[in-house]
């Protein structure tokens, strides 16, 4: 992606430098691989945060590495501005810019405490996404998915759960999903999870457009990014087995033809179920 020198977000907040007392969380790797299973992307990590130990604000000098990555961050995050405040302009509905919150360890966010473990998240009670740089290190090295592009996919999935949030459909999915069981509860979460990655589709197809932004594969990265992350490649990794029922974010087929829909159709109309 050529990003450098492109206008960035001022809707980046700071927090690297938290840390966790004591170590790591209990539960060992297994504890590790479900999280990661059942929250990587999720809407509403409210399950799982409040596990998290108090945290403490640590002296914290970033490296030129991680200022570069959080310039990249801010300018991805600039375009999703651009492109979700037009294209919802549209529908006359007004975009309220989330903010991104950089963090390292844990962090606190309104849906309770968080650490790395989880993922990149949103939360919905305070329009905010959090996003700890070390996370794409994992996604190219543990996940298979190297690329600017792949960690921009990252970015721009996140916020489509913001667009969700603002256009109504996130808090329709909760509502639904406290009134039915566990598996139909499961559904629900996949389609929205799925209507995030069409999201994240739609911003490509804007990105896509401007000829000097993306490059030579960097929508192959973002469809290997959002394969790299399907609850059935998950949960085959974690338990050498794969229980569909127990899906909440989609197979890795559906999560890259989802994207591929969002880029193709360019339009929110586009990512209906």
């Amino acid at each position: 992606m050529r990003w450098q020198g492109r206008e960035r977000s001022s809707n980046v907040q700071d927090r690297r430098g938290m840390r966790i007392p004591g170590g790591a969380m209990g539960g060992g790797v297994g504890l590790l691989i479900a999280i990661i299973a059942s929250v990587f992307f999720g809407v509403d990590p409210r399950a799982i945060l409040n596990q998290a130990p108090a945290v403490q604000q640590e002296p914290y000098t970033p490296t030129p590495a991680a200022e570069e990555s959080k310039a990249f961050v801010e300018v991805i995050l600039g375009d999703t501005e651009k492109t979700w405040t037009e294209v919802l302009s549209r529908q006359g509905v007004d975009y309220p810019e989330p903010t991104l919150v950089l963090f390292s360890g844990a962090v606190e966010s309104a849906c309770g405490m968080a650490r790395s473990a989880v993922g990149p998240f949103y939360c919905p009670n305070d329009t905010q996404v959090y996003l700890d740089l070390s996370f794409f290190q994992d996604l190219s090295q543990r996940f298979g998915a190297p690329g600017d592009f792949a960690q921009a996919y990252v970015i721009a999935h996140e916020v489509g759960h913001h667009v969700q949030n603002v256009i109504g459909v996130l808090g329709q999915a909760h509502q639904e999903q406290a009134q039915r069981g566990q598996e139909e509860a499961n559904a629900i979460q996949v389609r929205v999870e799925l209507q995030a990655d069409c999201f994240a589709g739609v911003w490509a197809h804007y990105a896509q457009s401007q000829q000097d932004f993306l490059e030579w594969g960097d929508i192959e990265e973002g469809l290997a990014a959002a394969s790299a992350i399907g609850d059935d490649r998950l949960q085959k990794e974690a338990q050498g087995y794969v229980v569909p029922e127990s899906f909440t974010h989609g197979s890795s087929e559906q999560r890259a033809r989802w994207f591929r829909r969002g880029l193709e159709g360019g339009a929110i109309d586009s990512c209906d179920a």
